[in-house]
């Protein structure tokens, strides 16, 4: 297949990927603002979509890793080629749907790491993959950022309660945190597009030097960060409200309070991530943090069921994405109706997510059921972060009525 043909297909495709990386993650931002009233569901979702088109001109570290670390190319190493990279993007597309269908915020970042790399290994060999950067800057994060974010958003999540307790017990007494997440949640989308955006930026300019067309060691060019950043910013506006779904309600109940805590930990980390260059997965860090404001509020629960599937789908996201983008590559590999192959089942296997999707639509008015804004606060009358006991006023008897 012509050279030129083939790396205007594997921009197309990677474009596709930041599309769905956009509504697959817009719950990492606007989840919790949704759940507790703070934002209408179309109205958050803009807002993300304009936040994450903004963060993606901020930084550009995150891009160089993926494009110069992760895969061996150039001297030195093995030259991976645009078909490879195309297979790796036809795995992460496909398990980012299935995620999507079956409403699991897993990691669209692991998706994509793990299509590349099982392309890879099977069209040049082990040797193409730099496993020290994938642990250093892939696994290591992966497992500590959740966990941080957790123990963040737990410790927040006191402390606001803390110093609100004068309002324990009132109506609407934390509703005002409903304004700070505004300001939070924001903070969230411009952070994710720091970091997700300048994966799929990686990508393109791993295609372009691996095809001669960009220098070795080089980042990525104006017009890749213009068109990934308007990509993941458009996936964004169309909202995954099935993701929406499972981090607005179904892992714990979240109120305001909780919600501004969570979104401050998870931009916390995200942005202290995307300075050191570690591709870190904004989802794990997002239902990390949600986890942790779960157990940090006194009477609030978190449903371990869902935190179990979602920390599978966690398990299976990479291997699962390596798996099928190795099958792409072995299809690409016999030439080009290989690589027709790849984009005809690629294509229907979309097409029917899409299709099966519909059949339990899950859209911005039966996403997530919003806490009242008025009467009787749910923010309020649940229970409390910090037991505080009260005294109680002394009993006083009324004076008895003497007989006539």
């Amino acid at each position: 297949m012509d050279l030129t043909l083939i790396v205007v297909l594997v921009i197309l495709l990677a474009l596709f990927f930041d599309f769905t990386n956009g509504f697959h993650d817009t719950a990492n931002a606007m989840a919790t603002p949704i759940a507790t009233g703070a934002m209408r569901p179309k109205v958050a979702v803009a807002l993300a979509a304009v936040l994450n088109l903004v963060g993606a001109f901020l930084s550009t570290e995150v891009a160089k890793t993926i494009s110069g670390g992760i895969i061996r190319e150039g001297e030195g190493g093995v030259q991976i080629t645009p078909v490879l990279i195309f297979a790796g993007l036809v795995g992460a597309i496909v398990w980012n749907m299935v995620t999507w269908l079956y409403g699991l915020p897993s990691s669209s970042s692991h998706a994509l790491f793990g299509g590349l790399i099982g392309a890879a290994i099977v069209g040049t060999g082990i040797q193409s993959v730099d496993f020290v950067v994938v642990l250093d800057k892939v696994i290591l994060p992966a497992v500590i950022a959740p966990f941080t974010a957790g123990v963040v958003a737990w410790s927040a999540t006191k402390l606001a309660y803390w110093i609100t307790r004068r309002y324990d017990g009132r109506p609407d007494g934390r509703g005002g945190f409903r304004y700070g997440q505004i300001f939070s949640s924001s903070l969230v989308a411009l952070s994710h597009g720091t970091n997700d955006a300048q994966k799929t930026m990686g990508v393109i300019t791993l295609t372009l030097i691996s095809a001669g067309l960009q220098p070795l060691g080089s980042g990525p060019e104006i017009w890749v960060v213009i068109a990934c950043a308007l990509a993941i910013a458009i996936g964004t506006y169309s909202g995954g409200w099935r993701i929406i779904r499972t981090l607005g309600r179904g892992l714990t109940e979240i109120k305001p309070a909780q919600g501004f805590a969570a979104e401050t930990s998870t931009a916390a980390t995200i942005l202290a991530s995307s300075h050191l260059g570690f591709a870190l997965s904004t989802t794990q860090v997002a239902s990390g943090s949600v986890i942790g404001s779960g157990l940090g509020r006194r009477g609030s629960s978190v449903r371990w069921g869902t935190a179990g599937r979602i920390g599978v789908g966690w398990l299976l996201t990479l291997p699962s994405a390596a798996i099928v983008g190795g099958g792409a590559a072995l299809l690409a590999d016999v030439g080009p109706i290989g690589v027709v192959i790849d984009l005809v089942v690629g294509a229907a296997v979309v097409t029917y997510i899409f299709w099966r999707a519909r059949r339990n639509r899950v859209t911005s008015e039966n996403a997530v059921k919003p806490l009242p804004l008025q009467g009787k606060s749910e923010v309020a009358a649940s229970g409390k972060a910090v037991r505080i006991t009260k005294v109680k006023p002394l009993r006083r008897d009324r004076p008895r009525k003497e007989s006539a």
